[in-house]
């Protein structure tokens, strides 16, 4: 078990940029001497401006940093995100909305002579109805004819499950519970139906690659593939997100729409519900600052916490239905809902190293309203 001064959180002990810790019920992080030259880079360079001004990136205030620390370069306290969600609790919309996101970011982050140095899922939260990065410390100095770094890692957080969903089971998102940094490419690539090597995106980026891995250790690849220039590195970029826009969920294009058409309610009781969950909200003593609906379904009962400017978490166990839900709240701009998936019969546990890189439902509670 992890064991320190400032309650550090599991979910940071892979990163030796810093660490994410709780002192006082506060959130922090520490940003340690080794990554000194490119935190100040993003600062001094205009990136963070940019992207925090575009929504792309967590804002933070610095703070005074507690003396006798010799690793420690700074200290910030960043905006607070009111849910922490993973991969394997979002739908498809959610997935794809999250790459392309890390894919315009690092396109801005070039301009500025920066890159991500790792692009994972677990990196992107939805803040007030939008996917944004809340790592910090993800980018480093972009060194000239250097490879994209955060690449494979991209495709196996990004691009092999949206395949797998798209071209296979939308289920199969599941897969991030069990490797937590993303599907291997092999076996995306073995799970694939065969008519995906017709499709040239899939082809280079998915199976391609997956035999490129294991045909030639880390170190021959990056010495075979160490000549990207910037120009080549932007196409890359560009390659990957025309690869990702056109990844469709069939059946959430063709089903969503009729999903309330069928419903076990007359239209009396549909708003005899609705009217009984507003007044029970106004019974209580003080306003939720977040909620939970357990079996939310499209989210039209959700709403009534939402629209009060309750943090409101829309659960359901049927991917449709949360698609539905998500695709309504980006639609509508929504700021206080987020749809995700959860099977109450197996909720999400604790995962990673030591049980502490990723918490259970239950630890990221508890919640102020639970309607289920």
């Amino acid at each position: 078990m992890m064991k320190n001064n400032y309650g550090i959180l599991g979910s940071s002990f892979r990163d030796p940029s810093g660490f994410m810790f709780r002192e006082k019920n506060t959130l922090y992080r520490q940003i340690n001497l080794s990554c000194k030259e490119n935190y100040s880079l993003l600062k001094n360079s205009g990136l963070y401006d940019e992207l925090t001004e575009k929504g792309l990136l967590v804002e933070h205030i610095e703070i005074k940093a507690s003396p006798g620390d010799s690793e420690c370069y700074k200290r910030i306290k960043p905006a607070l995100v009111p849910f922490i969600s993973y991969p394997y609790e979002w739908t498809f919309g959610q997935l794809k909305d999250a790459a392309l996101v890390t894919l315009a970011i690092q396109k801005i982050a070039t301009k500025h002579g920066m890159t991500l140095k790792d692009a994972s899922a677990l990196n992107i939260q939805f803040i007030k109805g939008k996917p944004l990065l809340i790592d910090t410390l993800s980018f480093e100095k972009y060194e000239k004819r250097k490879p994209w770094a955060a690449y494979r890692q991209f495709c196996q957080h990004f691009l092999a499950p949206l395949a797998l969903m798209s071209r296979k089971d939308v289920r199969l998102i599941q897969l991030f519970r069990v490797f937590i940094d993303g599907i291997p490419l092999d076996l995306a690539s073995s799970l694939l139906p065969r008519s995906t090597y017709a499709n040239i995106s899939l082809l280079m980026h998915i199976h391609a690659h997956a035999k490129t891995q294991k045909r030639f250790a880390s170190k021959q690849i990056n010495k075979r593939t160490s000549h990207l220039s910037k120009h080549a590195m932007q196409g890359l970029i560009s390659s990957l997100i025309n690869a990702t826009k056109k990844l469709r969920w069939k059946k959430a294009n063709t089903e969503w729409g009729k999903y309330y058409s069928f419903t076990n309610y007359s239209v009396p009781a549909f708003e005899k519900k609705k009217k009984i969950i507003e007044e029970f909200i106004g019974l209580l003593p003080k306003v939720p600052v977040l909620a939970w609906d357990l079996g939310g379904n499209t989210g039209l009962f959700s709403r009534i916490a939402s629209d009060k400017g309750i943090d409101t978490i829309s659960f359901d166990v049927d991917y449709l239905a949360v698609e539905k839900n998500y695709r309504e709240m980006r639609e509508k701009k929504e700021k206080h809902i987020l749809p995700l998936f959860l099977d109450l019969t197996n909720p999400s546990t604790n995962l990673g190293w030591a049980h502490q890189e990723r918490e259970s439902l239950e630890k990221r509670g508890p919640a102020d309203l639970i309607m289920a």
